[in-house]
């Protein structure tokens, strides 16, 4: 009977035949590291990224309720107009209002379409207000008195002279007044051109859009920055070259001109 070749059950033990196994050898540690070159990367990063970080920084700086309380009570009580104008025009974000440029019946002098509505005019003539100017009754009288001077508009229709209660509201108007009274200065892309309190205009689309130059919050107080309602409620924002500008004007109410009109006292006349 043939003998039977034993086979070794699952459990017993294997006899291994071979070399013998070697212990790995502990190796060095390299100089170029997964650290070390994650130190070069970082040095890198940083030595490349650094001219940014002050973009970054300013970037961080938002147009928020507080910030704007900090310019204001810095800009209110400043000698010059332009700084004051613009602390007005602060003041007016502010306040909540639905952009609105209907037509309103309104008093005057002094009048005003009801608070809560408002569109881009409605800013620059409220803020002027605060300073004791009344661009109604300015931009009414002189109309009256000059009414082929300014734009003959479309919406005039066949009238023949002014109306108390919308020609300030127009921005054409407005400009015509700031270029009689003011100083026209380059409506170009250089922002040292452009000082606080100063009246900007846009193009945008068909219609001209108009806002007042304020500083921009924190760290970013230097740059020139907008107050302006363009569908939203009068906002602070960074947009001075988000549209064409196409008028620039400075209208501080102090020199000779501008006071001589303003403390003249015009006859009264019946609105339209």
């Amino acid at each position: 009977m043939p003998r039977q070749r034993h086979r070794p059950s699952f459990h017993e033990t294997i006899e291994y035949i071979g070399p013998r196994p070697q212990k790995p050898t502990k190796r060095a540690p390299s100089f170029l590291g997964g650290w070390f070159l994650l130190l070069i990367a970082g040095a890198i990063v940083f030595w490349f990224g650094r001219p940014l970080l002050p973009s970054l920084r300013a970037h961080q700086e938002t147009a928020t309720a507080e910030r704007a309380d900090q310019i204001i009570a810095r800009l209110a009580p400043s000698a010059s107009f332009g700084e004051r104008l613009a602390a007005a025009a602060l003041q007016r974000t502010k306040v909540d209002v639905t952009y609105d440029p209907s037509y309103y019946k309104i008093a005057y002098p002094s009048g005003d379409v009801p608070n809560n509505r408002g569109y881009g005019p409605d800013v620059l003539i409220r803020s002027y207000r605060a300073l004791g100017i009344d661009l109604q009754r300015l931009v009414y009288e002189d109309m009256s008195l000059h009414f082929n001077a300014y734009p003959q508009l479309p919406e005039y229709g066949t009238r023949k002279g002014p109306d108390q209660n919308i020609d300030h509201r127009r921005v054409p108007n407005l400009q015509r007044f700031f270029s009689r009274f003011g100083v026209e200065l380059p409506a170009d892309r250089d922002t040292g051109h452009y000082s606080v309190g100063d009246v900007v205009v846009w193009q945008v689309g068909s219609d001209r859009h108009i806002g007042v130059i304020v500083p921009g919050p924190g760290d970013r107080a230097s740059e020139r920055w907008v107050v302006h309602n363009l569908n939203r409620g009068p906002v602070w924002e960074d947009c001075l070259f988000d549209f064409e500008v196409v008028g620039h004007y400075r209208y501080d109410a102090t020199n000779k001109v501008a006071h001589k009109l303003a403390s003249y006292e015009f006859p009264r006349r019946e609105g339209n």
